[in-house]
C-alpha cells in the first residue's frame, strides 16, 4: 500500500472510530434530587427536604444501588443511642418495567442528641432487571424503626429520578449502555465517572480503528486485483 493510501486508511478509520464513541457512549443520567419528605412520625408529622442522590454498579446479573442522603430528614426529642435507629426505604423503578427495589443501610453509627436531624445512612440493595431497556431510578417511601417506633416518610413534591440508565436484563438481548466490554463494570453514576467512562470508550476506539483499517485494507486489495 502507497504511503498515500496508507494515510488515507489510517483517516477514514479514525473516523469510524470516532463514529463508534458516538454509538456506544454509555446511556446514563444521574442528578442529585431535593426529596421534600413528609413524615408520620410518633409525636406528629414533620417535614423536611434533603437532596437525594442514587448509585448503580454492576455486580453479576444485576445492579447494585446505593441511595444516599444528604440532610436530616427527622429528629427524636430524646437521644437515640448508637445503633438505635435502622432506616429502610424503597426506590421506585420505571421505564422498561416498573418495580419497587428496597435498600436498607447500617443502625446509625454514633449517637443522636435530642432535637437533632437524623442523618440517615447509605441505603443499599439489588435491582436484577427482567426486561432490558431504559429505566428510571426515583426516591420512595423512607421507614425509620427506633426505640420500638416507626417513623414513615413520603415524598411529597413527586421528586424527578435520581438516575436514568440504560440495563441489560440476564441472558435478555440488548446493549451494554452503562457497562464495559466485559460487562464487569458499570460506571458510578452520580454524575458518570468519567475515568471508567473513557476507559471503555478507549476499547471501542481501538477495536473500531483496527476494524477499520482491515476492512479498508481489503478493500484495496480487491480493488487491485
Amino acid at each position: 500500500m502507497s504511503d498515500r493510501k496508507r494515510s488515507t486508511a489510517l483517516a477514514l478509520a479514525s473516523a469510524l472510530a470516532g463514529s463508534a464513541v458516538l454509538l456506544t457512549a454509555p446511556a446514563a443520567r444521574a442528578a442529585v434530587v431535593d426529596v421534600a419528605y413528609d413524615c408520620k412520625t410518633p409525636i406528629g408529622d414533620k417535614s423536611a427536604v434533603s437532596p437525594i442522590d442514587i448509585k448503580a454498579v454492576k455486580e453479576g446479573d444485576g445492579y447494585k444501588l446505593t441511595m444516599s442522603f444528604q440532610k436530616g430528614v427527622s429528629s427524636s426529642p430524646i437521644e437515640l443511642g448508637k445503633g438505635a435507629m435502622n432506616p429502610s426505604a424503597v426506590i421506585l423503578v420505571d421505564g422498561a418495567e416498573k418495580v419497587s427495589v428496597p435498600v436498607s443501610g447500617p443502625p446509625n453509627p454514633e449517637a443522636v442528641p435530642p432535637d437533632t436531624p437524623i442523618r440517615i445512612t447509605d441505603l443499599s440493595g439489588t435491582y436484577t432487571p427482567k426486561k432490558s431497556g431504559k429505566v428510571t431510578f426515583t426516591a420512595g417511601v423512607l421507614t425509620i424503626m427506633a426505640m420500638s417506633t416507626t417513623t414513615t416518610c413520603t415524598p411529597g413534591n413527586s421528586p424527578k429520578p435520581s438516575l436514568e440508565l440504560d440495563v441489560t436484563a440476564p441472558g435478555g438481548a440488548g446493549t451494554q449502555s452503562g457497562a464495559d466490554a466485559s460487562g464487569d463494570t458499570l460506571p458510578q453514576t452520580g454524575p458518570i465517572d468519567s475515568a471508567l467512562a473513557l476507559g471503555t470508550l478507549g476499547g471501542t476506539v481501538l477495536l473500531s480503528g483496527a476494524a477499520g483499517v482491515l476492512w479498508l485494507t481489503r478493500r484495496g486489495q480487491r480493488a487491485r486485483s
